[in-house]
């Protein structure tokens, strides 16, 4: 059996006659493109989960670079804040505004290359899954890359989001320099010899420095990864997993709530033939263990031997293909995410931690936890910073409220000294994130010189870095 149809079977032998569906009503709206002036009456933004919304007063898609500082350049704009938006893929409070709302989608592409130096100039809304062809086309390929590709290049860089491999940073360790568009439209390009403190805090800049409106990114030339997926039991999964991180290229787990099973994937280089095999459907898998809690919520021992003793019939499973062919799935099924970035010495015991903690006191929860490796950079504000890592990812379901969830789990990532990802839900304060980060008050500083009015800046951002700034 294919594992796209995992659990149908199983599911339908223990309970027959019922039926669920995870398919949501789309109630966001269609990413709207004004022109420069914006639109006739607001129109509402909400992120792709639903749990961050806004009426921003402008929304706005400048077809050039010399729209953009015009936008912000102009006299009659300047009382309104701006807030830079990607695919909203964010979970966190970053993007909502009452002001100005700029995407970038229409500035795409990549602008120029440099093969020598294996760089490529590519411009700041273009989405990461439509990178892979282009740079291929030029002989090149990144690093890296999560398992999303909906991202725009701007937005993940903001948030420092990142793939897995110990060896291996987030996207935005790769960045060799880029360009900004200030609050009052100037532009400003920096790398780590020119202008580099702006280079260090820019690099993931949470968008309140300024508009990024191009990225030079250092890549490899296109490679061709085997990719493997094997169904292990919880207990082998973490007695292997720091060593296979250090063996693989990139290593990676999934835990299955209540069964007490998981999978491990694995990517390593190779020149072998490409393969059709069928990736794992993981919107097909997420429903049906949403149908299997439904089912067996009367006993979570059955749920767990029927989920686990299933698992264990899974074999394992191959596919070659090129890097960016093999590293992302699609994610149709929404949900609310938590993620913290642990150091590698105490990640295994903060993740045991969450397990009992969700299969004692949260039995609705159905989504797999995931877990990846991540090596050190130096941006100021990456979680990554000057720290290997392992980030632990807690989802819930879009439908279902995640704050006790994540309420619970929260305390257990800070005990054990995580720190958050940016884009992922949190609570911290100011005071919290600038024990986490050494180079916090750098990092203010340069803002602060780029953007004394907080012109950047909403509700969220405020109260992080200056709760007393006030537009005008």
């Amino acid at each position: 059996m294919e594992r796209r149809h995992f659990l149908q079977l199983l599911v339908s032998t223990a309970i027959a006659g019922h039926s669920l569906s995870l398919e949501a009503t789309q109630q966001a709206p269609a990413q709207a493109q004004s022109k420069l002036g914006g639109s006739k009456s607001p129109l509402p933004w909400r992120n792709w989960s639903g749990s961050q919304q806004s009426v921003p007063a402008m929304r706005v898609a400048p077809r050039s670079v010399a729209e953009l500082q015009e936008l912000l350049a102009a006299p009659g704009h300047r009382h309104l804040p701006v807030r830079p938006v990607g695919s909203g893929h964010s979970f966190s409070a970053l993007v909502p505004t009452d002001g100005i709302l700029v995407s970038m989608a229409r500035l795409s592409g990549v602008l120029e290359h440099d093969d020598s130096r294996c760089q490529a100039k590519v411009a700041a809304g273009t989405l990461l899954g439509q990178l892979g062809q282009p740079l291929d086309a030029i002989d090149q390929a990144l690093f890296n890359m999560p398992d999303i590709d909906q991202q725009s290049l701007a937005g993940l860089l903001a948030t420092a989001t990142h793939g897995t491999g110990s060896k291996l940073m987030c996207l935005s360790g790769y960045v060799t320099a880029l360009t900004l568009a200030t609050a009052n439209g100037e532009m400003i390009e920096c790398s780590r010899n020119r202008d580099p403190d702006l280079f260090q805090a820019a690099r993931v800049g949470l968008g309140c420095l300024g508009i990024v409106t191009d990225v030079t990114l250092q890549n490899t030339r296109p490679y061709r990864l085997r990719k493997t997926t094997e169904w292990l039991a919880l207990e082998d999964i973490l007695a292997t997993a720091d060593t296979l991180a250090d063996r693989h290229r990139n290593h990676e787990f999934y835990y299955i709530p209540f069964s007490g099973m998981g999978f491990t994937s694995t990517h390593d280089l190779t020149d072998e033939p490409l393969s059709a095999t069928p990736a794992l459907d993981q919107n097909d898998g997420a429903r049906d263990l949403q149908k299997a809690r439904d089912y067996l919520a009367w006993s979570p021992r059955l749920r767990r031997l029927i989920l686990g003793g299933y698992m264990r019939t899974l074999a394992r499973e191959q596919k070659v293909a090129p890097s960016w062919q093999n590293y992302t799935s699609d994610r149709n099924v929404r949900f609310n995410e938590m993620e913290y970035h642990l150091p590698r010495e105490n990640w295994q015991k903060a993740f045991r931690e969450v397990v009992d903690l969700v299969e004692n006191r949260f039995p609705e929860v159905f989504f797999p936890f995931e877990v990846r490796f991540v090596q050190a950079d130096d941006a100021w504000l990456s979680p990554f910073y000057r720290r290997d890592s392992v980030s632990i990812a807690v989802h819930r379901f879009f439908e279902d409220d995640y704050q006790p969830l994540f309420a619970a789990v929260e305390p257990i990532f800070r005990r054990y000294g995580g720190r958050p990802h940016w884009g992922k839900l949190n609570t911290l304060s100011a005071a919290e994130f600038r024990t986490l980060y050494p180079k916090w008050q750098a990092f203010c500083d340069v803002r602060e010189s780029l953007d004394p009015n907080g012109r950047f800046l909403n509700p969220y951002l405020a109260g992080l870095f200056n709760d007393n700034i006030s537009h005008g």
